[in-house]
């Protein structure tokens, strides 16, 4: 076995310590830590990502050496390795771009909290991309859950409070239907491991036998899945969720962890039931059906807010829409699409949430859209962020957000039960999008003749600036250069098979 074949077990094995380390120091101490995590487990994870490439399939780590189906896997290809190392970076520059509001956020002294639970969603996040083992994808999904819980009240005011407690109570609810599907799938094959389900299932469906609790056990998962990463209708806990934590969580939040559930659901319909079964239970209609749903309302939502950051919030429903009708669409080119959405919304959503907490510091701390009037003259760099988000969003070329919906446009006219109302809606969830987009951008470049707030230079916010010039980078990356992204999403996805 090569040595780098040890990366993937090292990254998580790396957070859960470093969240026990950093329980033991003081702030500045654990904010050490944490970054000098963040910089080793992004190397690894960019060298599994290269050793993937190089070799050009997937490899079997096997904990603690017990073979199948006793022992518990980590499987890693060039989907995982992307995607691990996709988190790590944005994680990273979330936490980088957030670090001076964190000490007005959170208490005095309770800050190495705060870089505990980073380091141990990191670790779920990681857990829930390699894993192998459908038992073990479940208990990160809890260590998930509570850490992002964490990361929401740990600003303790009365908003975040409420907020953390509907989202504990949802996501719970997503949890137990998980759970539910996970044990009746367990009944059905007596495997854990992925692979073997897989193979079971296959049998299932060969001999055309318990079919309808196989379709249950879908149903379940699939639906626990779609609560906790808010698909629409299961989006009630998102808005306050996103728009009264701390930056850093925001951006974390709106960007990752809703994306590590919708990665165990891409596992699940590859890797655990396989991809032409879960198409023929028609779950993927169902999804479709929902997704488009998702786009227009979470639209529309976003439109009528009166607050920046839950305008973003609710543009984050309509974002996961646009994933879960790539999911709908049923083939190769639809979950393509989706999956590169899932890093085009990671990076461009983390980039609009720390670009506004610096137009906000500018207008009195007020989050109303009056209050932002010229906010993008007193703080240049956030004002330009946040603009290249927001063309990123509506669609604009040299985007990522431009290549997402041209993948979909492309998906949508390869399936053509489905291309019209996936079209329309696409357009529809366009106009909406530069609707509340653009009226942000003309009100922060709406010029005024005196402002009472002061002005934010480079020299002052040096780490703030670099953060967001490096979100800007990784947009523009994925808008210019994409063909490399897709095809190894698209190899990825073959290895999955």
């Amino acid at each position: 076995m090569d040595f780098v074949q040890n990366f993937p077990c090292f990254s998580i094995i790396l957070c859960l310590f470093a969240g026990i380390i950093s329980s033991g120091f003081k702030d500045k101490a654990a904010l050490r830590i944490n970054t000098g995590l963040l910089v080793i487990v992004t190397f690894l994870n960019g060298a599994t990502l290269l050793y993937t490439l190089e070799t050009g399939e997937s490899f079997v780590y096997v904990m603690g050496k017990f073979p199948a189906p006793w022992g518990n896997e980590i499987r890693a290809g060039v989907l995982e390795a992307l995607t691990a190392l996709f988190f790590c970076v944005i994680m990273l520059l979330s936490l980088l771009g957030g670090r001076h509001k964190l000490l007005e956020e959170v208490e005095a002294g309770k800050t190495y909290l705060y870089y505990v639970l980073t380091d141990l969603l990191l670790s779920s996040l990681l857990a829930l991309v390699y894993t192998n083992d459908m038992f073990t994808a479940y208990v990160f999904v809890e260590i998930n859950t509570i850490s992002a819980c964490g990361l929401i009240m740990i600003r303790q005011n009365g908003r975040t409070i409420e907020a953390a407690v509907r989202y504990m109570i949802m996501s719970l609810l997503g949890s137990g239907l998980l759970l539910l599907g996970l044990c009746m799938l367990y009944d059905l094959t007596g495997h854990l491991l992925m692979s073997n389900i897989r193979q079971s299932v296959a049998q299932i469906a060969a001999n055309d036998a318990y079919v309808i609790p196989l379709i249950v056990s879908i149903v379940l998962m699939s639906v626990g899945i779609c609560i906790k990463s808010a698909l629409f209708p299961f989006h009630a806990w998102l808005p306050d969720a996103y728009g009264y934590s701390t930056v850093s969580s925001a951006a974390i939040l709106s960007s990752l962890v809703s994306k590590g559930y919708i990665f165990l659901l891409i596992k699940i319909i590859y890797r655990v039931i396989g991809f032409d079964i879960y198409h023929d239970t028609r779950i993927i209609d169902v999804l479709f059906v929902f997704g488009l749903m998702g786009m227009v309302f979470g639209s529309l939502s976003a439109i009528k807010e009166n607050d920046v950051r839950r305008m973003i919030a609710y543009s984050s429903v309509a974002q996961i829409g646009y994933i879960y009708m790539g999911f709908g669409m049923g083939t190769e080119a639809g979950m393509t699409a989706s999956v590169f959405h899932i890093l085009s919304h990671a990076a461009t959503k983390s980039l609009l949430f720390i670009a506004a907490i610096g137009l906000t510091d500018v207008s009195g701390g007020s989050r109303k859209f009056i209050e932002l009037t010229g906010a993008a003259y007193r703080n240049k760099w956030a004002g330009a962020a946040f603009t290249v988000g927001s063309l990123s969003m509506v669609g604009v070329p040299l985007f990522s957000g431009f290549i997402s919906k041209l993948l979909f446009a492309q998906a949508a006219v390869q399936n053509h039960t489905k291309m019209l109302p996936a079209l329309i809606v696409l357009g529809i969830s366009t106009i909406l999008n530069a609707i509340y987009f653009m009226k942000t951008v003309i009100r922060i470049y709406t010029p005024v003749g005196y402002s009472a707030y002061p002005s934010i230079t480079f020299a002052k916010m040096r780490v703030y600036a670099v953060t967001l010039i490096a979100f800007i980078l990784l947009n523009v990356i994925l808008g210019i250069s994409s063909q490399p992204v897709v095809d190894m999403i698209r190899q990825g996805l073959s290895m999955f098979s």
